[in-house]
């Protein structure tokens, strides 16, 4: 599984981006699409997250202000991020993980930067 990730950039406190990430490659038909980030000095954290039959996931810390969404026919998810605070500037990485004989298996793809400054 190939992932890629579009979107990011720098953004004004207040303001909204959206940033995209499509699979390609042997995408196992149940799975779960999301978004991590990991700010400087910081561990990764998972943002956001759905799985292909619509549950959804938020950090506590984007609830209200980020929504997922995605597209099977596509197998894209997307993350339209609104209000943005500066403490949401960090990396941010698009994630698919799967089960399969009880064993998870994560796919990454690569990270886009989002910055909120003024």
């Amino acid at each position: 599984v190939q992932l890629q990730a579009s979107g990011g950039g720098l953004v004004q406190p207040g303001g909204s981006l959206r940033v995209s990430c499509a699979a390609s490659g042997s995408i196992p038909p149940i799975n779960v699409m999301g978004w991590y980030r990991q700010a400087p000095g910081e561990e990764r954290e998972l943002v956001a997250s759905m799985h292909t039959d619509g549950n959804m996931y938020y950090a506590d810390s984007v609830k209200g202000r980020f929504a997922i969404s995605r597209d099977n026919a596509k197998n894209t998810v997307y993350l339209q991020m609104n209000s943005l605070k500066p403490e949401d500037t960090a990396v941010y990485y698009c994630n698919m993980n799967s089960r399969r004989l009880f064993k998870r298996y994560d796919y990454w793809g690569q990270g886009t930067q989002v910055t909120v400054s003024s």
